[in-house]
């Protein structure tokens, strides 16, 4: 039976080097070898998008794994200078994109989509589509190299990269978008979407009975809310409400894709030890986050990947 095979990977900031580490620990793994050069369509929100992008350009998961070990500080670079002139964060994004953006051209140079020889499918949203004639809104934009009227390929990689990856509140918006993750943090019902689409041309749409697909997560802490009324406000919501929307996204698209898949579907993700949290800027646990991976069974995967991937 043919086979379409789709990686889609979570967004999740510095937590983009569990999903790199465990890319790279089932890449080495002697009874899958060469399966992540059978991909045929990367999908990636936020540092997902990063690492999908950067895996359909023929980068290695190792060398996405020391991007993020060698420049994770310097990205999110919190200096008290940066926080004087936000008012104490609370105006102002927390980081500057200066330096993912230099890091994003660095890594990807001139390079448009229409150069990936794989498929890809990143999740942006666009804040104003400066339509005219009462139709102007925001609205979420998926970019993609698929051929079609409304393929991205004259975009640069490096720019949509930096899109998908501007995290409200974290970093500024980028050209008018924002991070993906406010509505496909989890990238796995996109993927579909785009794979089967009616608009690709015949030789690029693929049947949703060819489908495999393996995702993977950054991490995810056993988070609760205790109370059975919550009569909050604003000020009681704001903090969690983003976390609360970014897992309650995640959630459902894991839940649709395996209704739609069944057992061509896969999802790995870590969960985190009881009462341990590990935010999508934490700088100071790098080295935890590959203790983490490190010390996670592989072997549902593998024997996952070995059965179902063909």
């Amino acid at each position: 039976m043919p086979r379409y095979r789709i990686l889609s990977l979570d967004g999740g900031g510095l937590r983009g080097l569990i999903t790199a580490r465990l890319l790279h620990r089932l890449n080495l793994h002697h009874d899958i070898a060469g399966w992540l050069d059978t991909v045929d369509l990367y999908a990636g929100t936020s540092t997902g998008g990063i690492l999908a992008l950067g895996l359909a350009t023929g980068k290695s998961p190792a060398e996405i794994c020391t991007l993020y070990k060698n420049k994770g500080k310097k990205i999110f670079d919190d200096s008290i200078w940066d926080n004087v002139r936000d008012i104490g964060k609370t105006v102002g994004a927390d980081y500057s994109s200066k330096y993912l953006k230099a890091e994003l051209k660095e890594l990807f140079g001139s390079m448009m989509l229409a150069d990936i020889s794989k498929k890809v499918v990143i999740p942006t949203f666009d804040l104003d589509n400066e339509a005219v004639k009462g139709m102007r809104t925001w609205k979420p934009k998926i970019f993609h190299n698929f051929i079609g009227s409304d393929s991205d390929g004259d975009k640069l990689v490096a720019d949509v990269a930096l899109y998908t990856s501007s995290a409200p509140t974290y970093f500024p918006s980028a050209d008018g978008y924002i991070d993906g993750g406010v509505y496909a943090n989890n990238p796995s019902i996109i993927a579909i979407a785009q794979a089967i689409s009616q608009r690709n041309h015949p030789y690029e749409r693929a049947s949703l009975d060819d489908l495999v697909m393996l995702s993977i997560g950054t991490g995810v802490s056993l988070t609760y809310i205790k109370g059975k009324n919550l009569d909050w406000g604003y000020a009681q919501w704001v903090k969690p409400l983003i976390n609360v929307l970014m897992d309650g996204v995640a959630g459902i698209s894991d839940y649709q894709a395996q209704q739609l898949l069944g057992g061509r579907y896969h999802r790995l993700q870590i969960v985190f030890d009881p009462g341990e949290t590990i935010p999508l800027d934490a700088v100071d646990k790098l080295d935890r986050m590959e203790q983490i991976v490190f010390g996670h069974n592989l072997e549902r995967t593998v024997r996952w990947i070995k059965d179902s991937w063909g």
